[in-house]
């Protein structure tokens, strides 16, 4: 059988080898979940949810074997795995505190009937197929809500984090789910398109980039499959004329940086006003010319490494190709020496359309800067993307730029003087090539419920 070997991306040295699976066997854990999905569904919220609490608690009972591994597997720094394992946690407390609620029944009173009622019922199983970024979050996100509703899950890892999902299947049985109702499938892209065509998957979410994201949708909406989309990104924050320079540098290195640069809402492109660019120039260039990347195991290091090689490359290819079309390297910028797949933390000016650093999703430690008229402009630059997933607002005036958020921002999520990654209070997700859908903040758990009307007739 073919099989995927896991590579740490510090060290370049192999981990661990898996098989995967054929398609029929992939098919039997399909069939598997859909039936422990026809006793689950039948369960009532409050049982749920408790189960739902239990996970959180095993999580936070094997928060360093999952911390230590996924670091392993994809180069995340060791603190920020274990932040990562504990927001995790986090969504499984608010999902148990909040979901039965959320999904409760509700009465209406329609004009043909003596009264309506509203319940969320599960649809079946719904397929996930997840990026290696953020190796526990990205899983739990949906996994969770699913769960809520009275879904069963499946689950398609990104390969170099293999060992991650697993060691999370394991985790949800120790917290109490029922056996085959959160399968993790590690197969191909071939066998994946046969598992969205499957007759017992209901759902398919994706998050990765627009390009997966378009492929994934054309193959589930062939076959009139629900989906849930969060792609590419290229957010942009903009640093407004009144904005306080010191925080606004300490501000947007972090959205750039967090996460060794590889996060879908990173900053990525950030717009500054002619009045303060050079200032604030200054300002954010010294604060990536600090970073020194290293071991992620080691608690103190700035930055660890990108994913992997090949991933690198590709970002070194962005970066020249940006240049060549007039794009200034502030700092960094070039792969340097030695093992593993380090990059440093790098800036780039003269940043213009026409460049990969503009046009495009730079996914690791590289900030576009670019030079705006005024604030109108810089908004309108801001706007000017086919990405909609996040973006931030650096300013004295916070009410100025609330307004500014709701009325002109494209975008799903907004960051004022601020930078955050996901709560599970806050909806999460995009507009435009960042994708559809919502996850977290009540919303997520009904993404994947049928929302179905009883009338009720008179006595």
């Amino acid at each position: 059988m073919p099989s995927i070997t896991t590579v740490n991306p510090a060290t370049g040295e192999d981990i661990e080898s898996y098989e995967t699976l054929s398609l029929e066997q992939a098919k039997a854990k399909v069939d598997a979940c859909q039936k422990a999905f026809e006793k689950w569904k039948l369960r009532s919220l409050e049982d749920r949810a408790s189960v739902i609490k239990s996970i959180g608690q095993a999580l936070r009972d094997r928060k360093e074997d999952l911390a230590q591994l996924m670091t392993k597997e994809v180069g995340k720094l060791i603190g920020d795995s274990r932040d990562e394992v504990e927001l995790c946690a986090a969504i499984c407390d608010y999902t148990a505190a909040n979901g039965p609620d959320e999904l409760a029944d509700e009465r209406r009173d329609p004009n043909n009937a003596d009264h309506g009622i509203v319940t969320y019922s599960p649809i079946g199983i719904v397929y996930g197929i997840q990026p290696w970024n953020f190796p526990a979050y990205q899983v739990i996100r949906y996994a969770i809500a699913s769960l809520m509703v009275g879904n069963g899950v499946l689950l398609k890892h990104a390969s170099i984090c293999t060992g991650s999902g697993l060691l999370i299947e394991e985790i949800f049985k120790q917290g109490g789910l029922p056996d085959n109702l959160f399968s993790v499938l590690v197969i191909d892209h071939d066998i994946s398109d046969e598992i969205i065509a499957h007759d017992k998957v209901r759902g398919v979410t994706l998050t990765g980039s627009d390009g997966a994201g378009k492929h994934v949708a054309e193959k589930a909406g062939k076959l009139l499959k629900k989906t849930v989309l969060e792609l590419g990104s290229n957010d942009a924050y903009l640093v407004l004329e009144d904005a306080d320079l010191d925080h606004a540098a300490e501000v947007c290195a972090r959205a750039r940086l967090y996460n060794n640069g590889q996060t879908c809402i990173n900053g990525k492109r950030f717009i500054v006003t002619d009045k303060i660019y050079d200032a604030f120039v200054e300002k954010f260039v010294a604060k990536f010319e600090a970073i020194e990347t290293g071991d992620p195991t080691a608690d103190g290091t700035d930055m660890g490494p990108m994913s992997n090689a090949d991933l690198r490359g590709d970002l070194q290819d962005q970066v020249d190709k940006s240049v060549e079309n007039g794009a200034t390297i502030a700092c960094g910028g070039a792969i340097p020496e030695g093992p593993g797949a380090f990059y440093p933390a790098t800036v780039l000016t003269d940043v213009a359309p026409g460049q990969p650093a503009y046009d495009d999703e730079l996914f690791g430690p590289v900030a576009s800067v670019i030079r705006a008229k005024d604030d109108e402009d810089a908004m309108r630059l801001a706007n000017d993307s086919r990405y909609g997933l996040g973006g931030g607002i650096l300013c004295g005036d916070k009410d100025r730029a609330v307004e500014m958020a709701k009325q002109h921002f494209d975008t799903g999520m907004v960051f004022i003087n601020t930078y955050g990654v996901a709560d599970p209070s806050m909806p999460f997700g995009g507009v435009k090539d960042s994708g559809y859908g919502r996850e977290h903040g009540g919303f997520g758990v009904k993404e994947f419920a049928n929302a179905k009307s009883i009338f009720v007739g008179a006595d």
